[in-house]
């Protein structure tokens, strides 16, 4: 394949978007005096600005690329996940965000320590740890091979770069300056990906309605197959999925809750969960259909054989669109990258201060813990860049299964605990400990008894077990470790004390807590 050229005025458009992005992190440099500055920004940020960052920090080259692959090869099963994400939080945000507002300091999993005890606070803080390293990894892994296919830059010398910027301006502006290029971040996407999918159905003969007959007849339409058949993966195995994972990111992850924490009040922190909820659905859509009119496209028109599902997308930009909206395009994906890894790193060092550090070295002046998440910041993003090396060595053709398949595992029954810990006030933490015991051996025997691996051109299973094998798709493993820590946890704990804890813990005694504020003529802030 003849790779096309980009111009120097697409390269120039790149390197502006790159300055902006560092001129963040220098604008809000002097007012990173203090850990609640770095972490929290104090309530400086308008709740408008935290929504348009709560979506930048869901909205990455995972979905830049990833959604559009899986449009052009698939049809849009993999969507449902995002779909189940309003219909569950819609009527749950109202309390989640005001209980953590009222009972944590930082670290979402001081919430897991109050309720249940230290181990349920490292357990999960290390199932996060896992999931954003994960996570950040295959950011950068796709962001790298998809600007290398555009530009012929090693991809190496990509994920170097990137991860640098995004040291320097997490080191630099901590979490206020994390917003704010979110937010410039946040119109760039929405423009980009606008302005692709108007220049594809213009490219299409036929148009939007030719779109949808071709996509159709090709099954790259509906979120099928809709049987009930837990070994594959159908529109019950994502839409159950959806539900578990919209707790958990928004119940659970630290990436998220931050952002309830840098509100002004409660109300704003909610404003800003409903705008971010709202806008994260629509984005993800556009870019699914995006992949749906690159498979019509390309089948009226010739593509290489060499480009392959993660590549189409760069390649039509690169192909079809003109001077000056390829290098906006490339700067708003490389944007999106950067806005979600610095979401990621600060996140990261949040929890390793307040989880770790200040637990081992407690009564520390507050600048020994702003310069020890700093570190955190530098090291986090040193780790970020070597398993972007990993994921480029490994390679993959379904990076948006691959990614919801690490989620799925390092859940690791999360959702279950803040299940529990929320809504009955008879589990203690007895019975969540034996649960979550319970929870590692079945999700160990569930990852080895259904991965294959290639040893001399034979698959084979880590550990077989035959018929006892877990056979149910991965992303049933994620749901089964919840179901298993509620049951488990509530069975165990009957045999312990019921415990007894700070009312404001719990959702019942956040209602009562809200009936007498709003009787008194107050509001529950």
């Amino acid at each position: 394949m003849n790779k096309p050229i980009l111009s120097i005025f697409d390269y120039g458009i790149i390197v502006v978007v790159l300055l902006i992005t560092l001129y963040f992190g220098l604008r809000y440099a002097k007012n990173q005096k203090t850990t609640a500055d770095y972490f929290s920004a104090k309530g400086r940020v308008p709740s408008w600005a935290i929504g348009m960052s709560l979506l930048a920090t869901l909205i990455s080259s995972v979905t830049f690329l990833g959604y559009p692959a899986e449009g052009y090869s698939h049809n849009w099963i993999l969507l449902v996940q995002g779909l189940m994400v309003p219909i569950v939080l819609l009527g749950t945000v109202w309390f989640i965000v005001p209980l953590y507002r009222r009972v944590i300091g930082l670290s979402t999993y001081e919430y897991f320590e109050k309720r249940f005890g230290n181990f349920a606070r490292y357990y999960s803080s290390i199932a996060f740890v896992l999931r954003q390293f994960s996570g950040m990894g295959t950011v950068l892994y796709l962001l790298a091979i998809a600007l290398s296919s555009m530009t012929n830059i090693n991809t190496y010398w990509i994920i170097i770069v990137v991860g640098s910027i995004i040291v320097i301006v997490n080191l630099l502006g901590g979490i206020e300056a994390v917003i704010w290029l979110d937010v410039f971040q946040g119109f760039m996407l929405f423009a980009s990906g606008i302005l692709c999918l108007l220049v594809l159905i213009f490219s299409v003969h036929g148009g939007l309605p030719e779109i949808w007959r071709i996509a159709s007849e090709n099954g790259r339409t509906g979120f099928g197959p809709y049987d009930l058949d837990f070994s594959r993966l159908t529109f019950v195995v994502m839409a159950i999925n959806g539900m578990f994972y919209a707790i958990q990111k928004y119940g659970t992850d630290q990436t998220v809750i931050q952002r309830y924490l840098t509100a002004r009040s409660d109300k704003s922190a909610i404003k800003a969960s409903l705008l971010g909820i709202l806008l994260t659905v629509p984005v993800w859509s556009l870019f699914m259909f995006i992949g749906t009119a690159l498979f019509v496209y390309y089948t009226q028109h010739s593509l290489p054989d060499d480009v392959g599902p993660n590549s189409v997308f760069p390649y039509f930009i690169m192909s079809n669109l003109p001077v000056g909206v390829v290098g906006f395009i490339l700067a708003a994906m490389v944007s999106a990258a950067i806005c979600s890894l610095s979401a990621d790193l600060n996140s990261l060092a949040a929890v390793g201060v307040e989880d770790y550090y200040r637990k081992l070295r407690p009564k520390l002046a507050d600048r020994s813990y702003l310069l020890a998440g700093r570190w955190m910041v530098a090291i986090a993003g040193l780790i970020s860049v070597v398993i972007g090396f990993v994921y480029v060595n490994l390679g993959s053709q379904s990076i948006l299964g691959i990614i919801f398949t690490l989620y799925a595992i390092f859940s690791g029954g999360i959702v279950g605990v803040f299940l529990l810990g929320v809504f009955s006030t008879r589990a203690n933490r007895q019975g969540v400990n034996i649960a979550i015991i319970v929870c590692i051996l079945f999700t160990a025997y569930a990852f080895l008894t259904s991965t294959e691996i290639d040893f001399g051109g034979e698959q084979l299973v880590l550990l077989d077990l035959g018929q006892f094998n877990f056979t149910h798709n991965k992303l049933m493993l994620g749901v089964y470790s919840h179901l298993i820590v509620i049951i488990v946890g509530y069975v165990a704990s009957l045999f312990f004390p019921k415990p007894d804890l700070d009312p404001n813990l719990f959702y019942n005694g956040w209602k009562a807590s809200q009936k007498i504020e709003k009787e008194k003529g107050g509001s529950y802030e």
